[in-house]
């Protein structure tokens, strides 16, 4: 694969000019852009898959939901469906994709939806008789047909959209001047000893606008796997010998994690958002103890048996939560 990414090296100037004149005929107001009088909050970042879009849409969702009617809009990558589609107690991955999914399924008191027509799902929630206070846009930073009032642009520890090109060599969906869209940028999956020195520095390296603002997030793993029957404490694995399989973009934290803590474990690596094949759920049923991401276990819960599958919960933890918090109450606010 990196092989032909190199090869495909002299496509990258096109497709930098392609997606660079693109934004210029945005910015000229050539195409146009549609604003809402409601918050609409956008995640997104410039590079393809693996940076939190998920476990941050998740963080607003907990920190907004006790005091707004809360709607996710994604795009619902790989369903089945077609169109505009609200989540409720008949869906399921294939019609609605697997993080979205995993949105309904873990909160019960939000209005999920999908549509990779971003104008037209939100047009649909506006007409919703209960109509939402605040829209969060997941994976809408290119979808430039809609003007969030609140772009939150996400960029990996180890991988910054500074250090990379754009496809099909590199992981860039735009050219990284896109990053001055963005209202607050954060630096997902740093690790734990991150000191303030080496922050500085990497915020000087991103230089970011005068008004705009950086953070600095890590994930944390929970000390509990879960089944949609039992929950247990993540040490009574320490000495089973357990099957890791993964189907995201990038399971390397993930994978760090374990190793750290001393587990012994093989590791099964899928395609992002993969759909796993009759011969590959045969495969798996047979394995003693499968342990999985969130994610993937939306893909797998109704195939395997629930005493053997479990998964390792995660949030997304904000360096400085209090100042980024505020930011975001103070624009709903607005």
């Amino acid at each position: 694969m990196n092989f032909v990414r190199k090869i495909l090296f002299p496509v990258v100037p096109f497709y930098f000019l392609i997606t660079q004149l693109r934004n210029i005929c945005y910015d000229l107001g050539i195409k146009t852009s549609r604003s809402y009088d409601l918050p609409v909050i956008c995640v997104g970042n410039l590079s393809v898959g693996g940076t939190g879009k998920s476990p941050m849409i998740e963080y607003l969702i907990s920190l907004l939901k006790k005091n707004y009617k809360i709607a996710t809009l994604s795009r619902g990558y790989k369903r089945k469906s077609k169109g505009f589609y609200i989540a409720d107690e008949k869906a399921t991955v294939s019609t609605i994709g697997d993080e979205p999914f995993q949105f309904y399924k873990k909160f019960s008191d939000i209005t999920v939806s999908v549509d990779a027509n971003r104008q037209n799902g939100i047009d649909q929630l506006l007409r919703m008789s209960d109509t939402p206070d605040i829209i969060l846009l997941d994976d809408g930073f290119q979808h430039r047909k809609v003007k969030a009032g609140l772009n939150i642009l996400l960029t990996t520890y180890d991988k910054l959209y500074i250090d990379d090109i754009v496809l099909p060599t590199g992981n860039l969906r735009e050219p990284g001047s896109g990053s001055k869209r963005a209202h607050i940028i954060v630096v997902t999956k740093c690790p734990d000893n991150l000191d303030e020195n080496e922050k500085m520095d990497i915020i000087k390296r991103l230089n970011p606008l005068k008004a705009q603002h950086v953070f600095f997030s890590r994930i944390k793993y929970s000390q509990t796997i879960c089944s949609t029957q039992s929950r247990k404490p993540l040490s009574d694995l320490c000495n089973e010998k357990i099957t890791l399989v993964t189907g995201i973009a990038n399971p390397h934290p993930l994978l760090k994690y374990l190793k750290n803590i001393g587990f012994n474990y093989e590791h099964l690596s899928f395609k992002d958002h993969h759909s796993f094949s009759e011969g590959e759920l045969k495969l798996l049923k047979d394995i003693p103890l499968v342990l999985t991401t969130e994610k993937d276990y939306t893909r797998l819960s109704n195939h395997l048996d629930p005493d053997r599958l479990f998964y390792l919960p995660i949030e997304m933890e904000i360096s400085n939560s209090e100042k980024f918090n505020n930011l975001i109450d103070n624009f709903v606010k607005a």
